[in-house]
């Protein structure tokens, strides 16, 4: 599930992002990190496929209001053919290739730069990514990151995809859940928040 994209050099269009929108991630991930194996979710946690729904589709109370998911190519194939598009939500498919064959109304964009202002442009409320590992690497130290979704899963599945380590100093948790469990697996659901010490308006 890692997805290969486009990096920009530190620096470079910088004054184009000081107006960008903010992002979160949502993701689930084992207790060595790991994220997928062999393209696919090693776990099946039909709650925490709910939770998952419920924040990248809850908005404010404005008519039509919608969310946007940013997903690499690799993310995007491994989701169930029956739930691709994720329904509600506007979907962003970052990857250089111009030859994908999407269906009407999913965005193409090859980079997390452009994906963001697509969303924008579409007056998508909030913007989630939701992968794969190269994804999250950029926008884990993307200033724009303002949350955290995680569900951290007990236990090791031999993933071969994980996610990347953030700075503790960076984000702080606001919110953890107690102990569920489901098939036989234990697993909690985590907010962090970037700590306004490192967050754009703390720096002038």
């Amino acid at each position: 599930m890692s997805d290969s994209i486009h990096f920009e050099s530190p620096g470079k269009n910088q004054s184009s992002k000081v107006n960008r929108q903010m992002f979160s991630i949502v993701v689930a991930m084992d207790e060595a990190r790991g994220i997928g194996k062999d393209g696919v979710l090693p776990w099946h946690l039909p709650s925490d496929l709910k939770h998952f729904a419920h924040i990248t589709k809850t908005t404010s109370s404005v008519h039509n209001a919608v969310n946007a998911v940013i997903m690499g190519r690799k993310t995007w194939g491994s989701l169930p053919e029956r739930f691709r598009p994720l329904p509600g939500r506007l979907n962003i498919v970052l990857s250089r290739q111009q030859n994908h064959d999407l269906p009407r109304g999913v965005l193409l964009a090859d980079s997390l730069d452009e994906a963001i202002l697509k969303a924008k442009k579409a007056n998508a409320e909030q913007l989630f990514v939701i992968g794969g590992g190269r994804v999250f690497e950029e926008a884990l130290h993307d200033p724009h990151c303002e949350k955290l979704y995680i569900t951290r899963i007990k236990g090791d599945f031999e993933c071969d995809t994980f996610l990347p380590r953030w700075d503790e100093n960076t984000f702080e948790k606001i919110e953890e859940s107690g102990l569920h469990q489901e098939n036989g697996i234990d697993f909690q659901f985590q907010t962090y928040r970037r700590k306004e010490s490192h967050s754009l308006t703390s720096r002038g």
